[in-house]
């Protein structure tokens, strides 16, 4: 289970004001292999995480270029997935390197192959001059892409704004940090503690749709940070695109138990 939130302000009315804030975390097995966030050596334009996962090196969850670029993926709960359907974490890093396709194009081309894969949610956005884009396609919902509107929006492991009650909790709880319009440390932590939050929040909703799934884990997954003994939240992250410069907050990979996260900061300049 992975859970994002964010804001999108393609042409804020203050200059100093922010184009888009999104907070994230990443939910997984702790065992997962992982690289930690950084800009490749293959490519010193893209800054993400990796899966070293066997079969699946170099797939990511979210990232961002200095082109402006950003993409970010979840996954769709179900019970029961295809062991021989492709690979879903390459279909971030693959946005993040294309240069031809822009956001729209790039859903548009995958929603024709989307039954390759199992369940997920893809965000693809990006940002210049002239335009500032945010693109959403989800294989188990609409065959067509959309492009978004500007808003505040959550997504977890169902569509798009489904309403499940960690979702709605969440985004109650990030949106009262993002309309007070704070800027710097004030901003970050106060959407740390938004990621940190780890009240459970009992939803049929979930149990419905992970129907002959483990139930003995769904309700534990009910929270915007996960903790179990084995799966849980990892990392967080933090975006905050403003007129010319994303800032990137990451958090450390967490241990098993570890609230108390450190974070370091990344200014990503590009063609803005």
């Amino acid at each position: 289970m992975c859970i994002l939130f964010f804001k999108f302000d393609p042409r804020p009315a203050s200059k100093n004001a922010y184009r888009l804030i999104l907070a994230a975390n990443r939910d997984e097995y702790y065992s997962r292999p992982t690289k930690a966030a950084d800009y490749w050596a293959s490519n010193g334009d893209i800054l993400s995480g990796l899966d070293l996962e066997n079969g699946k090196e170099g797939g990511t969850w979210l990232g961002v270029t200095k082109t402006g670029r950003l993409a970010a993926i979840t996954n769709y709960l179900e019970p029961k997935l295809n062991p021989d359907a492709k690979g879903r974490g390459f279909l971030v890093a693959n946005y993040l390197i294309d240069r031809d396709l822009d956001s729209f194009s790039y859903l548009k081309k995958l929603s024709t192959e989307g039954h390759l894969y199992n369940g997920f949610n893809l965000l693809t956005a990006e940002f210049n001059a002239k335009e500032d884009i945010v693109s959403y396609y989800g294989n188990r919902g609409s065959s067509q892409p959309i492009r978004l509107k500007s808003g505040i929006y959550g997504l977890s492991n169902s569509l798009l704004e489904t309403p499940w009650r960690k979702l709605d909790h969440g985004k109650c709880l990030f949106t009262s940090v993002v309309e007070q319009q704070l800027s710097g440390d004030r901003l970050v932590q106060d959407l740390i503690t938004v990621l940190n939050n780890q009240e459970l929040t009992t939803d049929p909703a979930i149990q419905r749709q992970g129907q002959g799934f483990d139930n003995g884990i769904l309700p534990a997954l009910s929270s915007v940070c996960v903790r179990t003994p084995h799966y849980g939240t990892r990392t967080g992250v933090l975006f905050h695109l403003c007129k010319h410069t994303v800032q990137v907050t990451i958090s450390k990979e967490a241990s098993r138990g570890l609230t108390q996260w450190k974070t370091r900061y990344e200014d990503v300049c590009g063609v803005l």
